[in-house]
């Protein structure tokens, strides 16, 4: 009898290819690749710097602005069809653990995994692993691994990164597609094949002169302060004790930047009056501070008017804000729709 391969794996929805019906009817009658796919994936993202590692949780991709881990269980059936029924000869069950650590100054980075050893039953022994990685967005993967070996042992690999960017440019965002392939002697092939979070790097804020190349996580959020700004940061806190909630970290909606003078100078002037009032001049207070930021897809009028404010600040703390908005964004790798908080 023709013996087959096939796999299956819980928990992270697993990409794989599966024959047509009609495709299928030309298969033999006493062989079939049959592949289980898991239930889908569940991507957990936290407010953390650079320097912090995502942690690992079971059939779950967690991620941080620049880490992700993701932790795979798959699970192998060796399969026999006697009579025109699949018969289950043995089963291997082993798990893979991804650490990806981006770099906020390189667009070249590396990933660790490991296979842990397979718990086998019957046939499940002697079962080999092929593995193969691919990205995109300019980006090339190249994976250093044992291929062919067996999964009755452990087993750990690299996927190397490089990623080539010119000054001022924004790469697309791009995920890493991991494609197995299993094979024993006597058996088809099976192949299963499930991707990472995506990533995106650029070197926005990089010229002829400097390379400021890096890359993110960019659905995981950041944050910039305005704490120590003083009216700025006191006109953020009224609105929120009026119930303002976006951009808070305490449980608010996110703000997402926007690259785009034109919206954004429209932003401002919708909000924003021409000049300040009597009190504001006398005080030296003479510009406007609009929150959300012009520069944020929620800005100028399109939440609604008890979801933002204004403040008339002097000149110089509106520079002040600038300019730390400014080194958040290089440091932080923020983009054009990247959700972020506002810490006041």
């Amino acid at each position: 009898m023709r013996k087959l391969l096939t796999t299956g794996a819980v928990g992270l929805g697993l990409l794989v290819t599966v024959a047509a019906p009609s495709a299928l009817a030309d298969q033999p009658s006493d062989g079939m690749l049959r592949v289980t796919v898991g239930s889908p994936r569940h991507p957990a993202g936290a407010l953390a710097g650079p320097a912090v590692n995502a942690t690992c949780t079971i059939n779950r991709i967690t991620v941080n602005r620049f880490s992700e881990c993701e932790w795979v269980t798959v699970h192998l059936d060796v399969v026999k069809v006697v009579n025109g029924r699949p018969v289950v000869e043995g089963t291997a069950d082993f798990d893979v653990k991804h650490q990806m650590t981006l770099k906020t100054n390189s667009a070249n980075w590396s990933e660790k995994f490991s296979i842990s050893k397979a718990r086998t039953t019957g046939q499940g022994r002697g079962v080999a692993v092929n593995l193969a990685a691919a990205s995109g967005g300019g980006t090339r993967a190249a994976v250093h691994f044992q291929q062919g070996h067996t999964l009755d042992s452990a087993a750990s690999g690299t996927v190397g990164y490089t990623t080539t960017i010119a000054p001022k440019k924004i790469k697309p965002k791009a995920k890493t597609t991991y494609n197995y392939t299993f094979t024993k002697a006597g058996y088809s092939p099976g192949s299963v094949s499930y991707a990472s979070a995506v990533y995106r790097c650029d070197n926005y804020y990089g010229s002829t002169r400097t390379n400021r190349s890096g890359c993110a996580i960019p659905q995981v959020p950041t944050g910039v302060s305005m704490v120590g700004l003083a009216r700025i940061d006191e006109g953020i806190r009224k609105l929120r004790a009026r119930g303002g909630h976006y951009g808070d970290p305490n449980g608010g909606k996110p703000l997402h930047w926007m690259i785009n003078k034109t919206q954004e100078n429209a932003n401002r002037t919708a909000v924003c009056p021409r000049t300040a009032p009597p009190d504001m001049r006398r005080a030296g207070r003479t510009s406007c501070d609009e929150y959300p930021f012009a520069s944020t897809k929620e800005g100028g009028t399109h939440l609604p008017a008890n979801q933002r404010e204004i403040t008339w600040v002097k000149t110089q703390e509106n520079k002040s804000q600038g300019g730390r908005i400014t080194a958040w964004r290089g440091q932080m790798h923020v983009m054009d729709g990247d959700p972020f908080y506002v810490i006041a």
